[in-house]
C-alpha cells in the first residue's frame, strides 16, 4: 500500500511537470507549479534524503552530539529540534530565494522553476545536510577549518580565502537589494527603519524587563512590526514628515553600511538575536499565508514558459539561459552561504544526530519552496508590468513614455496610465525602474494577498511585503557581517594573536570596520551604476555563491572518499561537477564576452572610450573612472574566485587519489563519540 501511494505521488508529479513543460497557451494556472513542487519535495525528502542519511552518511541516533558532550552553556547547548529547525531556517533564508527567482523570470517561468526543484532536491538539500553532518561529527568545526584539517594547507587556505572574499560580495548585493527597495519610498523606508528599534526593544524586554517571558515578547514584537507597516502609511500621508524618509540611493547606502557596522559590534542579545527570532515568525508566517492564498485564489501565470530573452538580450541582466539562469536562481536551488551556517551555530545545538536530516535537508527544502512562491508571485504579473518595474532607465529609457514604448516593442504591452494606476494602488509615486527584484515581488505578493484577504488594502499589503523582504535581507546582512568578522579575526590572529581574540573589543571594532568597508565599497559600486547595479553585481553574487557551494561540495566529497565511501562520492560529486561547469562558463562569459552588457571588460572599455571621446554627460563623466575600475575589478575577482575553486578541486582530487592508492593522507578530524576533541 505504501509503495502504491508513493507511486501515485510520482505519477502526479510527473504529470504536473509534463504539463508545465508542454503548455504554450496564453496562461497556465499556478496550481500546476504547486502540485509539481509538492510531489518533487515529498519524494525527495521521503526517499532520497532517507537513502542518503542511511547509506551515505550513516546517521547514528545513539552517538552523542557535540551539544550533549561539551554542553558549555554558551556555544554548545542541547536544544529542541524544532527550535533548532527554526533557528537554522531563519539563518539560511536570506533574500536569495526571493530575489533570484524574480530576476530569472525574465527567461520565462519554466527554466527557473525546473532548476529550483531539481537543484534543491539533488544539490542544495544534500549539501546542507552533508555539511551539517560532517561539522556535527567534528565538534562544530567551520567549513574552512574542515578544509584545512581534511585536505591540507593548500586546499584549506584557498577555501578560507575564497570564503571570506565571497562573503563580502554576498553581503554587498543584499545591501543593494534593500537600497533599491527603499529608494524614494517614504512608506517602505520608515517601516524598515522602525524594525531596528523594535528589535532592540524586544532584546531588552527578554533580557531585563521580563526575563523568560518569551510568549509576551513574541506577541509584542509581531504586533509592533504590523503596527510599523500601518504607521508607514501614516508617515507617507503627511508631507512634512514623509520628506525625512524620501531618501536617495546613496543616502540609504550609507544607512545600510552604518547599520551593518553597528549590528556587528553590538552584543548579540541586543539586536541580532531578537531580530532573528522575530524574523522567524514573519518568514514562516508570511510563506504559509502566501501558500494558502495561492491555493485559495489559484492565480494564472501570465509570463510565458520561455521569453525571447533566453538569447542573452534580457533587460534586467544580460546573458543567455545557460549558464545565467543557474547563477541567478542561486540560493533557491543551492547556496554556498548555507554551508557556513551548517558548519556554524547549528551543529552546536543538535541534540540527536538523526535530526540532521530534518534540519539540514528539510530547511533547504522549505527555502526552495519559498523560491517557488517567489517565482509564482513574479510571473503572475503582466509581463509588461514586470519588465517596467525591473528594467533600468539605461536599458529602456529615462522617461516613462520611452520605457513603455521600448517594453511594448518587445511584445509585452504596457501603458504609462497602467503603471501610474498601479503605483497609486501600491501607495508609491512610481514603480518604474525599481530594479533589484524586491519591488516587483512585493507587487506580486500584494496582488495575491489582496485578492484572497482584502482587495481594498493593496498598499498595506505591498508595504508589508517590502518589510517582509527587508527583514529577510537584514537578518542575513547583520549575521553575515558578524560571521565575516569572525573569519577575519581568525585570519588576522595568525599575524597578531591578539586580533584572534573574538572578545577583545579593539579587535571587534577593527575587524568589523574592515569587513563593512569591503562590502560597503561594492554596495557603492552598485548604487552609482547607471544600469541599477543588478547587472553588475547579481551575476557576480551568483557566481560567488555557487563557487562557495562548489568549495563545500569538494570538502564533502573528499571526506566521503577518505571514509571509504568512494562508491557514494557521486552524491556530492555530481552536483559539484555541474556547479563547476556552470560557474566556470559564467566566469568565462563575464570576462571575455565582447557584449558590453555581459562582459565586465567590454563594459569598462566602452565607458573608457566614451570618456576619452567626451560623449558622456558631466554627471556620467564624474563617475566614469570609478565605473571603469569597478568593472575591471569585478573581472579580476571572478577569475580569482574561480581559480580558487579549481585549486580546491585539484587538492581534493589529489587527496582522493592518494586514498585510492593506499597512500597516507591527512588524518580524519572526526571527534570521538565519547569526549570532546
Amino acid at each position: 500500500m505504501n509503495r502504491l501511494i508513493w507511486l501515485l505521488v510520482a505519477v502526479v508529479g510527473a504529470f504536473a511537470i509534463g504539463g508545465l513543460a508542454v503548455h504554450r497557451g496564453e496562461s497556465i494556472n499556478a496550481m500546476w507549479i504547486i502540485v509539481a513542487a509538492g510531489c518533487v519535495y515529498a519524494i525527495g525528502y521521503r526517499l532520497y534524503s532517507a537513502w542518503v542519511a542511511a547509506r551515505v552518511l550513516t546517521l547514528d541516533a545513539t552517538r552523542a552530539t557535540p551539544a550533549m558532550r561539551i554542553n558549555d552553556g554558551r556555544d554548545f547547548v542541547p536544544t529542541n529540534r524544532w527550535i533548532v529547525f527554526g533557528h537554522h531556517f531563519a539563518a539560511i533564508a536570506g533574500p536569495g530565494p526571493l530575489i533570484g527567482p524574480t530576476l530569472a523570470a525574465q527567461f520565462g517561468y519554466l527554466p527557473g522553476t525546473l532548476w529550483i526543484l531539481v537543484g534543491a532536491v539533488l544539490g542544495g538539500c544534500v549539501q546542507d545536510m552533508t555539511v551539517l553532518f560532517l561539522s556535527t561529527r567534528r565538534n562544530g568545526r567551520s567549513l574552512g577549518q574542515m578544509a584545512r584539517d581534511e585536505l591540507g594547507p593548500v586546499g584549506g587556505y584557498a577555501a578560507m580565502i575564497g570564503t571570506l572574499v565571497i562573503m563580502v560580495i554576498l553581503i554587498a548585493v543584499l545591501g543593494l537589494v534593500v537600497v533599491n527597495a527603499m529608494r524614494h519610498s517614504p512608506w517602505g523606508t520608515s517601516t524598515v527603519f522602525a524594525t531596528i528599534p523594535i528589535a532592540l526593544l524586544i532584546g531588552i524586554y527578554m533580557r531585563d524587563i521580563r526575563p523568560g517571558r518569551v510568549l509576551e515578547a513574541s506577541v509584542l514584537g509581531v504586533g509592533l512590526l504590523l503596527l510599523a507597516v500601518a504607521g508607514g502609511g501614516w508617515v507617507d500621508s503627511h508631507e512634512q514628515i514623509r520628506q525625512y524618509f524620501d531618501l536617495d540611493a546613496i543616502t540609504l547606502a550609507w544607512f545600510v553600511i552604518g547599520y551593518g557596522f553597528i549590528a556587528a559590534v553590538l552584543p548579540v542579545w541586543l539586536l541580532l538575536a531578537p531580530r532573528d527570532y522575530l524574523s522567524t515568525f514573519l518568514k514562516l508566517g508570511t510563506v504559509m499565508l502566501l501558500f494558502v492564498a495561492v491555493i485559495v485564489m489559484r492565480p494564472d501565470i501570465h509570463m510565458p514558459a520561455f521569453t525571447q530573452f533566453i538569447d542573452g538580450t534580457g533587460p534586467i541582466f544580460a546573458g543567455k539561459l545557460f549558464p545565467f539562469v543557474f547563477i541567478t536562481i542561486a540560493c533557491g536551488a543551492i547556496s554556498g552561504f548555507h554551508a557556513l551556517v551548517s558548519s556554524g551555530t547549528t551543529p552546536k545545538l543538535i541534540t540527536n544526530e538523526s535530526d540532521v536530516r530534518m534540519i539540514g535537508y528539510g530547511s533547504m527544502m522549505l527555502e526552495s519552496a519559498v523560491a517557488i512562491m517567489a517565482m509564482i508571485a513574479a510571473t503572475l504579473l503582466d509581463p509588461g508590468v514586470f519588465f517596467a518595474i525591473n528594467s533600468s532607465p539605461g536599458v529602456v529609457g529615462a522617461t516613462a513614455e520611452a520605457a513603455v514604448a521600448t517594453i511594448s516593442g518587445w511584445g509585452f504591452p504596457v501603458t504609462v496610465e497602467q503603471m501610474q494606476a498601479l503605483a497609486a494602488e501600491m501607495g508609491e509615486s512610481t514603480l518604474f525602474a525599481r530594479t533589484g527584484g524586491a519591488p516587483s515581488l512585493a507587487v506580486g505578493m500584494s496582488t495575491i494577498f489582496a485578492s484572497a484577504f482584502g482587495q481594498g488594502m493593496m498598499a498595506l499589503w505591498y508595504h508589508f511585503a517590502i518589510m517582509f523582504e527587508a527583514v529577510f535581507i537584514l537578518t542575513t546582512l547583520d549575521a553575515g557581517t558578524r560571521v565575516g568578522r569572525f573569519m577575519l579575526q581568525d585570519a588576522l590572529g595568525h599575524i597578531w594573536p591578539k586580533m584572534g581574540q573574538t572578545s577583545w573589543y579593539p579587535s571587534v571594532l577593527i575587524s568589523s570596520a574592515l569587513i563593512v568597508a569591503g562590502w560597503g565599497y561594492f554596495l557603492y559600486i552598485g548604487v552609482i551604476d547607471p544600469n541599477g547595479g543588478i547587472n553588475i553585481l547579481w551575476p557576480l553574487f551568483g557566481i560567488s555563491n555557487q563557487l562557495l557551494a562548489g568549495i563545500a561540495l569538494c570538502i564533502c566529497t573528499g571526506i566521503l572518499v577518505k571514509h571509504g565511501k568512494v562508491r557514494y562520492a557521486w552524491v556530492t560529486g555530481a552536483p559539484l561537477a555541474w556547479l563547476t561547469l556552470v560557474t566556470t562558463a559564467a566566469t568565462w562569459e563575464k570576462v571575455v564576452s565582447d557584449d558590453v552588457r555581459v562582459g565586465f571588460l567590454a563594459a569598462a572599455d566602452k565607458v573608457a572610450s566614451q570618456l576619452a571621446a567626451g560623449t558622456l554627460t558631466p554627471e556620467q563623466a564624474a563617475v566614469a573612472p570609478q565605473l571603469i575600475f569597478n568593472q575591471r575589478l569585478d573581472a579580476v575577482l571572478a577569475i580569482v574566485l574561480t581559480l580558487i575553486l579549481w585549486i580546491v578541486i585539484a587538492d581534493t582530487a589529489r587527496v582522493c587519489m592518494r586514498v585510492v592508492q593506499g597512500l597516507p593522507v591527512p588524518p580524519s578530524s572526526e571527534a570521538s563519540a565519547r569526549g570532546a576533541a
